[in-house]
């Protein structure tokens, strides 16, 4: 028993290594691909090939570390949810829910054909275009929401296509199985029958939390008492949902979705999309360095040729197929290549698939390398399609003889600035409502008020205020609500330590923004000073100041004793 337990340890190690040792070799290969302008996301790909098997095998495929990434696709859909209450996510439009339908059918059909033109027999072509079908939900979303065009047409539409293609990967992998000899037809669509009422009871279930339950513990919490209690609720309806979905055979991403939008309509939901940054941002590297252990760059550097051919003929295929559902949606033209272009790869699911058909021999090893190849080199790709994206969809239409949607030339919402300059002011007290009132009579700015006080928040509301509850020292809540864009911060609250983290934090985001903080007291306005802020007001000044004048007005001659 000892030697068993002794044996368990060791493998606990072993893992704790193998984690260690691909975020550290993710962070310096990142760094380099982010010092030369390239996307990070490319460095921990690198990272996984290099230290996976196919190299140097420090990490092994039946280790517990791409079971643990798994979670970090989880947790970047439930961040997602958090930005997409149900009203939103119905307001993405048919081009992305009923066009991300289209897109799966017309992708496979096409390349089903495709591959029986290249000799391929039936059940191959179409396992294949099973597989190529799905894009790439992690690496898209994570690089738009980088970018912050997760809210332009084109995000929308590439958001409402992935959860699409992720609620078709159940049905795609009972295909697979039947096409493999696993199941009957009536087997696959006994399946597809018990996956939908599957979706339809985990969609209930999450229904019921979020209005009888979850409204019940929200109640109880407060940002400025319960944080740790707040982060921990968090991280149990993330990982939980995510293990509900797998433990009923559905995407474990989409159910973390859903319980996202759960708690989007609370008023906490910002905040624990910034507090759980940290965590997040952990396991999508392992998610991204997993993947990148898929591949064998020995192999693809002698068979270079039909790896880029394949890469070619997905990118420009699936780019043409899915501009034209766009299109057929009457979407803008730049936003319908864009879409084509930044869904062009294959993705992770797909890989899965792919795994599958090849277990089942309906496609061959060397088939599958080079699909697995191929796939990799569209993920390298994705971050500068996704950049380039609006630019050449553009410039495409520039070129074309006839101009599509003439009179469309309307600059994007996301691109049109606000006409009004935005002014943060943290800290809902007397101080901020002075500040606040002052405001109002200045049309050409727009306040917007941050407090970690529920009531505070419904406070500034009755008076007509934005207001927003959350942690103005937290840099992704400021990212957020866009601080970059701010013509100044006033900081009101009385806590010095913690007025100073504000102003570090805003100053690191923007270096041209105007920055008044509250002193409490003067030792501490030189700290804030230094940490940025463009003025200190120094409360114990003005108040001497005002207690000297009102002495002052007392001593002079002719004023009654009272």
């Amino acid at each position: 028993m000892i030697l068993a337990a002794a044996a368990g340890h060791s493998e606990v190690w072993d893992v704790l290594f193998q984690l260690v040792a691909l975020l550290a070799c993710a962070l310096g290969i990142g760094m380099m691909f982010e010092r030369f302008g390239q996307s990070a996301i490319l460095g921990y790909l690198v990272a996984g090939m290099l230290l996976g098997p196919g190299v140097f095998n420090v990490v092994d495929e039946g280790s517990g570390v791409p079971v643990i990434a798994e979670l970090g696709v989880s947790l970047l859909l439930f961040a997602i949810g958090l930005e997409f209450s149900a009203r939103r996510l119905v307001g993405l439009g048919p081009a992305a829910m009923y066009g991300g339908t289209f897109q799966v059918s017309i992708t496979l059909g096409v390349t089903a054909l495709a591959g029986v033109a290249f000799g391929l027999d039936g059940r191959a072509a179409l396992a294949l275009g099973a597989a190529i079908a799905l894009s790439s939900t992690a690496c898209v979303l994570r690089v738009l929401t980088d970018r912050a065009e997760l809210e332009a047409v084109h995000g929308r539409t590439a958001l409402g296509i992935l959860l699409l293609q992720d609620v078709a990967v159940v049905p795609l992998v009972l295909f697979v199985t039947m096409l493999g000899g696993g199941g009957s037809i009536s087997e696959v669509g006994f399946g597809l029958l018990k996956a939908a009422g599957l979706i339809v009871a985990l969609v209930t279930g999450f229904l019921f939390l979020s209005k009888f339950i979850l409204p019940r513990i929200m109640r109880e919490l407060s940002l400025a008492r319960d944080r740790e209690l707040l982060v921990l609720l968090a991280v149990v309806l993330a990982v939980g949902s995510a293990l509900a979905a797998h433990s009923l055979n559905l995407s474990p991403a989409l159910g973390a979705f859903l319980a996202g939008m759960m708690l989007a309509e609370s008023p906490f939901a910002t905040q624990i999309r910034s507090d759980i940054g940290g965590l997040r941002i952990i396991f999508i590297t392992l998610f991204f360095a997993s993947v990148g252990m898929l591949g064998d760059p020995v192999w693809i550097a002698n068979h270079w040729l039909p790896v880029i051919g394949m890469t070619v003929l997905i990118l420009v295929g699936k780019s043409i197929i899915i501009t034209g559902v766009a299109l057929l949606f009457r979407l803008p033209f730049r936003h319908a290549v864009a879409s084509g272009l930044v869904l062009a790869q294959v993705g992770e699911f797909g890989v899965v698939i792919a795994g599958i058909s090849q277990s089942s021999n309906l496609i061959t090893d060397h088939l599958f390398r080079l699909l697995v190849s191929s796939t990799l080199v569209t993920l390298f790709a994705t971050p500068l399609l996704i950049r380039y994206a609006l630019p050449m969809g553009r410039k495409i239409r520039a070129l074309l003889p006839w101009k599509p949607d003439r009179g469309d030339d309307r600059p994007d919402l996301t691109e049109i600035k606000e006409d009004k300059e935005l002014v943060f002011i943290v800290g809902f007290g007397p101080s901020g409502q002075r500040v606040a009132e002052d405001l109002k009579g200045h049309d050409e700015v727009s306040p917007l008020i941050i407090d970690m006080r529920q009531n505070n928040i419904d406070l500034a509301r009755s008076m007509g205020h934005r207001a927003v509850l959350g942690d103005a020292s937290s840099v992704d809540f400021l990212i957020h609500h866009g601080v970059s864009n701010a013509r100044a911060v006033v900081i009101t609250i009385p806590d010095p330590r913690t007025s100073t983290r504000i102003v570090e934090s805003v100053r690191t985001l923007n270096t041209k923004v105007s920055i008044i903080a509250r002193a409490r007291y003067h030792m501490f306005v030189n700290e804030l000073e230094n940490a940025g802020a463009t003025i200190a007001v120094d409360e114990e000044y003005l108040t001497g100041h005002r207690l000297r004048e009102a002495m002052s007005a007392l001593l002079m001659p002719g004023v009654e004793d009272r």
